[in-house]
């Protein structure tokens, strides 16, 4: 009789991660156990109602990202905490444009067949400028951090639909539906440098692209709101290969993020973050809002790497249960664990027209938002710390 195999080194390795594994979920089970004798759940549960303190609205955004539950149950709950007692400070109006195809005006066309349309997304360069889309007029609209509009540039494409921003000031352009390409434009002048077909490897349907996005030189469309594929970099070469991210590069350059409603009518939303460096699971957080979501309408980072998270639901008012109202909240996440740091609220976007992103994140932290009214555009500047 033959003696049997010794076992390799990587299956001894695996066995020592599945008893690690299985002592930590044994650990887990007491704490929570203990919890539950103690009283100390009833802490955590307070604190998710608190959530609903403030009231604010919001509308969709093409640009926020689907339901659905990450693969594998979430590892960390996190509840998301009351407002400090400062509070986060008023949304400040940094700019304020009607509608009309003058030098400082915003275009928006209702046709009676057709989706209604205004500006679908705005970015903000490393120098603080604010370049707004406004495809209706056929130009992009740039004004500096004050919120004073500098000019405009021409676009090239047909339909375009987003916009992202390079640190050198590249600005890169997405149609999804028509040309069917990024347009990748100079800073200083929006000249075209080049284009990079959406369609291929990765991207069967250019339709099911949700944003563009860029790290250092390369240029990614998203599928879906979840991987990201690489077309090529900001001088235009497109890349054959066009490999894949398993989520939005944060601007630390730490993590991959990925963000997602487990269940609508429970305010229960997740947020996955992968180590760049290495490649694995840093750690999926679960956030209990107690009240029911519409979308996610922002996932970004500031340069320090804080993580805002954007979600679009049924806000409690916080004078009478249930009262509620449609609203748009921005938590700021901590980067290496996921842990709310604080919230803020802004008004409602109600009006028709499609959008593909209405929140931008600044490099030096807060957000800006557009506001849409029937009156025009209100760009609003919102911390959440």
């Amino acid at each position: 009789m033959s003696s049997p195999t010794p076992p390799r080194p990587q299956t001894l390795k695996a066995r020592a991660r599945l008893i690690l594994l299985g002592v930590g979920t044994l650990a887990v089970l007491a704490l929570v156990f203990f919890l539950r004798r103690s009283g100390g759940s009833e802490g955590a549960e307070a604190a998710e109602r608190n959530t609903g303190a403030a009231a604010s609205t919001a509308g969709q955004s093409q640009g926020g990202l689907k339901a659905g539950a990450p693969a594998g149950s979430p590892q960390d709950k996190g509840r998301a905490p009351s407002t400090p007692a400062t509070g986060p400070r008023k949304p400040e109006n940094l700019a304020e444009l009607g509608w009309g195809s003058g030098p400082s005006q915003l275009g928006r066309e209702r046709l009676q067949e057709g989706n209604p349309e205004a500006p679908m997304s705005m970015t903000v360069d490393p120098f603080g400028n604010v370049m707004v889309l406004d495809q209706v007029n056929g130009r992009l609209l740039r004004m500096d951090s004050e919120g004073k509009v500098q000019g405009t540039f021409p676009l090239t494409q047909q339909t375009p639909q987003d916009i992202a921003v390079a640190r050198d000031g590249t600005l890169v352009v997405l149609d999804r539906l028509r040309d069917k390409t990024v347009a990748i434009l100079d800073p200083a002048t929006g000249a075209l440098r080049g284009e990079l077909p959406v369609e291929g490897k990765g991207i069967d349907e250019p339709g099911l692209v949700t944003g563009t996005f860029v790290d250092g030189d390369s240029v990614y469309v998203e599928r879906e709101h979840g991987a990201l594929i690489r077309i090529g970099d900001t001088s235009g070469r497109a890349d054959a290969e066009r490999p894949e991210i398993p989520g939005r590069p944060t601007r630390d350059g730490r993590s991959y993020l990925l963000a997602g409603i487990i269940d609508r009518r429970e305010g229960r939303v997740f947020v996955n973050a992968v180590d760049r460096q290495s490649g694995q699971h840093r750690y999926t957080r679960e956030f209990r809002l107690r009240f029911p979501l519409l979308t996610i309408a922002l996932l970004d980072s500031d340069l320090s790497g804080v993580i805002y998270l954007g979600v679009t639901g049924e806000l409690p008012t916080g004078k009478a249960e249930p009262a509620s109202q449609l609203g748009l909240r921005v938590f700021c996440l901590e980067q290496l664990d996921g842990k709310v740091l604080g919230q803020t609220d802004l008004p409602i976007n109600a009006m028709p027209e499609e959008t593909f992103r209405d929140l931008a994140v600044l490099d030096e932290g807060g957000v800006l938002y557009r506001h849409i009214t029937e009156a025009g555009v209100t760009l609003m500047r919102a911390s959440c710390r």
